[in-house]
């Protein structure tokens, strides 16, 4: 072979790796627009990525897997009413055109009921507040008294608490944009409300509810262990009537509440902003170096735990790619999630989690890393490539990773912090941007208190209309009385019920 032929020949062998690499990029790409968004593998799946080739067999990382067991299955929910019994009754009795006629002639023996599901549309009405005044009989010279007006979130303003906390739920938790708010209010109940009143009005009920998100927020931050995760949101620059991007930066205590945060950024001197100085604890938090970067400057008091199910993700995205290996990778991850999902059914303690993890999750862990090591130094896997990519981001992350095996209060992952972003996810879809950037801080604000309330099944309506009744009354010292966690003591949780 000529000097020419061997150029040539190089040239060709790294054109096809290239081609390869970049058709498995196409591949994943089509596969996160338009495939399913779940993540989750059955056991049929599990079963087909480690179908090992014959071949193959030898060069498998360690024995043969055990067959998965079958899923349990789950126990058949109990059968509701069909219409539940804690709704308000209309009744409307029905009497025979006879009895009607002639009703001294009948005697009543029974009866037969049957029952159907309504719904009455929300209406407007005009609630009018009359104070009449007096004056004296016997003193005619003493000024006329007359009882004093309410106090109100506005002087002379308009909108009632209870049309406040309707347009707060609309958009912040059916993902109601103000415009839509504005169109059905016209066009159902014949009330001409332009969206730059409704902005106003939002933006009074948010001023009003920043002292119940303060202490929303303190109190998420006195835990010692918070989650924190961030999600970009348009927003409208002002002067040429273009977006750009900021982000809500989300904190969540585990089994307690959570705040949002507005930034015009995602650099790592947000977190400032997100996490006081006083914190000293542990955070929870995907991959993104900028959380590195801020525990690193606060490396004395706080812990920076990692996130299982990122590195989840990332194997299953290399699973169509490289089956055999991501099939066993996933596996593997999948006993650590079994042993979280028993500790959690059977309501386990931190230093009960601590001493299970120690026994049946740090030795897959361990086994996970030789893995993981042995295929990073043969360089079996290029970087580019969707499982190489996968595996040096399990081993840059690794340090976090184990944080969970020691601490009983650290979760496996980050998810529920996730979770609490999803309405946000959905908001945006709808309305897009959010306005100013000064919009964003009083939405960060609604949605702390809808989310919380979300938590714990509070009827966020309800919740809304009552606390900004009566804010105009209190002082800051009673603040602590009326965010949700008290609140919802006194309050009875929404019931779902199905009507099937």
């Amino acid at each position: 072979m000529t000097p020419r032929e061997k150029e040539l020949t190089e040239q060709l062998a790294a054109a096809r790796q290239e081609i390869s690499l970049l058709r498995q990029k196409i591949d994943w790409l089509v596969r996160r627009v338009f495939g399913s968004s779940s993540e989750r593998l059955d056991t049929a799946q599990l079963e087909l990525l480690l179908q090992l080739p014959k071949s193959s067999a030898s060069e498998s990382p360690g024995p043969a897997p055990e067959k998965l067991s079958p899923p349990m299955s789950r126990s058949r929910r109990d059968r509701t009413l069909r219409v539940p019994e804690n709704l308000p009754v209309v009744e409307e009795v029905i009497e025979p055109e006879p009895v009607k006629a002639r009703p001294d002639q009948w005697r009543c023996i029974g009866q037969e009921i049957s029952e159907q599901l309504d719904f009455e549309p929300a209406r407007f009405l005009r609630r009018r507040t009359i104070r009449k005044k007096y004056v004296h009989r016997a003193r005619l010279d003493a000024a006329p008294v007359i009882a004093p007006l309410p106090a109100r979130l506005q002087d002379r303003s308009l909108p009632a608490p209870g049309l406040l906390a309707h347009i707060l739920v609309a958009k912040y938790c059916d993902h109601l944009p103000l415009y839509r708010q504005e169109q059905i209010f016209a066009r159902r109940h014949q009330v001409h409300l332009p969206r730059q009143t409704l902005a106003r009005w939002v933006a009074l009920a948010a001023d009003w509810l920043q002292p119940i998100y303060e202490q929303i927020r303190t109190g998420v931050m006195a835990g010692g262990y918070v989650q924190v995760d961030e999600t970009p949101v348009n927003y409208l620059e002002p002067g040429n009537g273009k977006t750009r991007q900021g982000y809500f930066w989300t904190a969540s205590q585990p089994k307690g509440d959570v705040f949002f945060r507005w930034e015009t950024s995602r650099a790592t001197a947000c977190l400032d902003q997100v996490v006081p100085p006083t914190f000293a604890g542990t955070v929870q938090s995907d991959g993104y170096p900028a959380y590195r970067a801020f525990v690193n400057g606060r490396s004395e008091v706080i812990t920076l735990a990692g996130c299982w199910a990122h590195v989840r993700r990332k194997f299953y995205e290399a699973s169509e790619t490289a089956p055999q290996m991501s099939g066993w990778l996933l596996r593997q991850i999948q006993h650590l999630y079994r042993v979280e999902a028993s500790l959690r059914e059977q309501h386990v303690g931190p230093r009960l989690r601590v001493a299970v993890r120690a026994s049946h999750s740090r030795p897959i862990v361990e086994r996970l890393e030789k893995v993981l090591l042995r295929l990073k130094a043969r360089s079996r896997y290029l970087p580019q490539s969707p499982l190489g990519g996968a595996i040096d981001y399990a081993l840059g992350q690794w340090a976090t990773l184990t944080v969970y095996l020691n601490a009983g209060r650290v979760e496996i992952d980050n998810n529920l912090v996730e979770n609490a972003i999803r309405p946000t996810a959905l908001g945006k879809k709808n309305w897009l941007f959010i306005g100013d950037a000064e919009a964003g801080q009083r939405s960060a604000i609604v949605y702390t208190i809808i989310e919380s309330c979300r938590r714990r099944g509070l009827d966020p309506y309800a919740y809304l209309r009552e606390v900004l009744t009566r804010l105009p009354d209190m002082t800051n010292r009673q603040i602590p009385e009326v965010v949700p966690a008290v609140w919802g003591k006194t309050h009875r949780p929404l019931q779902v019920q199905s009507a099937s």
